[in-house]
């Protein structure tokens, strides 16, 4: 791999700011656990990229096919000018108010594989020029081919509240508000999103893992112990949402929407003393 040779010989945690060497893969295990109207709980493995947006790792040649990554995947084009990612997270940034001239911004998502991408969840840490954590966005796509990028502060180790204004599964309404715990990766990865109405939590997600080299070794193991991960992620929450069909849990009807619906402006959600 010839990604920077900091990351290629060590994967230890920086002295600086930023927690984690980058680039990165992270071996991960995501839980699903459904509390209403049924209870449901399903988890599967697969592995996640943790990449620095403005220097993502160059493969070699015969490995370019299982990482790719595509600013059309996520947020939305800027108004004009090159279509890059760092543009689409700046424009973003920029729409919400919010400046970092100069800031790093990593993130933690799955890369297109053999031509196919499914990110369920993407997370963007934005940085300020002193290496801090501003701003944090997190992405959320459903099985529909839509997403939506929700802004929330730095986490500092406590759960950030923000109103869920997305329909990302066809068995939950657009109503309640999400718990969102999302600290930068480091030698582990440990991010939980729940879904809260009536005080009372309907649904708990986790994603965790430990951290592994992003080398060229590693990123062929990967393609046998998670073959074509993101399209067994996608087909994995397809045969879920025919189980929850079968137990009779009703389909909500989804509001017609563009493929990648525009971010609103809104305010950024504040943080909350537990989950």
């Amino acid at each position: 791999m010839q990604a920077n040779e900091t990351s290629r010989r060590s994967v230890a945690v920086d002295d600086g700011p930023v927690s984690a060497v980058v680039p990165a893969l992270y071996r991960t295990r995501i839980t699903h656990l459904r509390r209403a109207p049924v209870h449901h709980y399903f988890e599967h493995k697969s592995y996640s990229w943790y990449i620095d947006i403005d220097n993502p790792p160059r493969l070699p040649r015969p490995l370019r096919p299982f990482a790719r990554f595509e600013a059309v995947d996520h947020l939305v084009a800027p108004p004009e000018g090159p279509d890059t990612l760092r543009r689409r997270v700046d424009a973003f940034l920029t729409e919400h108010g919010v400046e970092l001239p100069g800031g790093r911004v990593t993130a933690l998502m799955q890369a297109r594989v053999l031509g196919f991408v499914f990110n369920p969840l993407s997370v963007f840490w934005c940085h300020d020029a002193d290496g801090e954590v501003r701003a944090v966005i997190a992405e959320v796509h459903n099985t529909h081919g839509q997403r939506h990028a929700y802004l929330l502060p730095p986490d500092q180790g406590q759960p950030v509240m923000v109103s869920k204004t997305f329909h990302a599964s066809p068995f939950n309404d657009v109503d309640g508000h999400y718990l969102v715990c999302a600290p930068r990766p480091a030698a582990e990865l440990d991010i939980t999103v729940s879904l809260h109405r009536e005080n009372h939590p309907a649904m708990v997600a986790t994603l965790r893992g430990s951290r592994r080299t992003a080398s060229a070794a590693q990123l062929a193991l990967l393609q046998l112990t998670a073959p074509v991960a993101p399209l067994m992620g996608a087909m994995g929450q397809r045969v879920q949402g025919i189980t929850l069909r079968l137990r009779g849990v009703p389909v909500v009807p989804r509001e017609q929407t563009c493929p990648v619906p525009a971010t609103r402006r809104a305010p950024i959600p504040e943080r909350v003393g537990g989950a």
